[in-house]
């Protein structure tokens, strides 16, 4: 099958594109840097041309609230609409477990305005919702640090390793469409305060963390359960500390 990655030259695109090629399939990377635009809609209808299936694994390179609406709108409505066009049979997107329970952020607001399009564009689709990844974490620290203290919730998490969600991504395409929400996370459920220190002292960070129930998470408060998945989701193999040792 001939398969078209949006934001195939990224961190989990360039994972995943690997996987399907070696699966056997035609996998071609889309991203401005292979002169696919999908906020501009320019080189789409060209890449999507005999396809089967999209992934649209593009994450808006702007965090502020307006940028990321705009992103996850624009690029949404151009990209499926190009997929219509194309006959695609199959369209499948990365987004994030919690989204729906995150909408006091800018960020997660414009996640559930993409998977809103994507429902009712009338495609089959299969909408992935993964847990953060370990790649995720220093920028995690970065957002609430404040000087040499970070402030982060004590709420639950269950990172899951870019190669684990790379995998998962390549099973659900390969798959037969959900048209709804699957799940995936890592194997190892800890709180998400304790997970940043632990992170920070592999990493001879002396930054410390205060855990405060209060901390916004990119905007919003959290919950225990916002960021954790439901018992049907598919749970990773890399546990943090293996994925840490081969950051070494």
């Amino acid at each position: 099958m001939k398969i078209i990655v949006i934001g195939g030259t990224g961190l989990i695109g360039s994972k995943l594109v690997a996987i399907l090629k070696q699966r056997g399939h035609e996998a071609v990377a889309a991203s401005p840097n292979t002169g696919v635009d999908t906020m501009s809609g320019k080189g789409l209808d060209q890449a999507l041309n005999g396809a089967d299936i999209v992934v649209d694994v593009a994450n808006s390179p702007s965090f502020a609230d307006d940028a990321v609406m705009d992103f996850f709108t624009t690029s949404g409505r151009n990209l499926l609409a190009a997929a219509k066009k194309a006959g695609i049979r199959h369209h499948v997107a990365l987004s994030v477990v919690g989204t729906e329970r995150l909408a006091a952020s800018g960020y997660f607001r414009g996640k559930i305005a993409q998977e809103a399009l994507i429902r009712d564009s009338g495609l089959p689709y299969t909408i992935v919702h993964s847990t953060q990844f370990f790649e995720f974490l220093g920028g995690i620290a970065a957002s609430a640090g404040d000087g040499d203290t970070i402030r982060l919730s004590p709420a639950y998490i269950q990172a899951i390793s870019s190669s684990d969600v790379a995998l998962a991504m390549a099973d659900y395409t390969l798959g037969a469409p959900h048209n709804g929400v699957v799940e995936i996370a890592g194997p190892e459920r800890v709180r998400l305060s304790d997970l940043v220190q632990h992170y920070l002292r592999a990493k001879n960070d002396p930054r410390q963390v205060v855990a405060d129930v209060h901390a916004p998470y990119f905007g919003a408060e959290l919950q225990d359960d916002t960021l954790v998945p439901g018992a049907a989701a598919r749970l990773g193999t890399v546990k943090v500390d293996d994925w840490l040792q081969a950051q070494l």
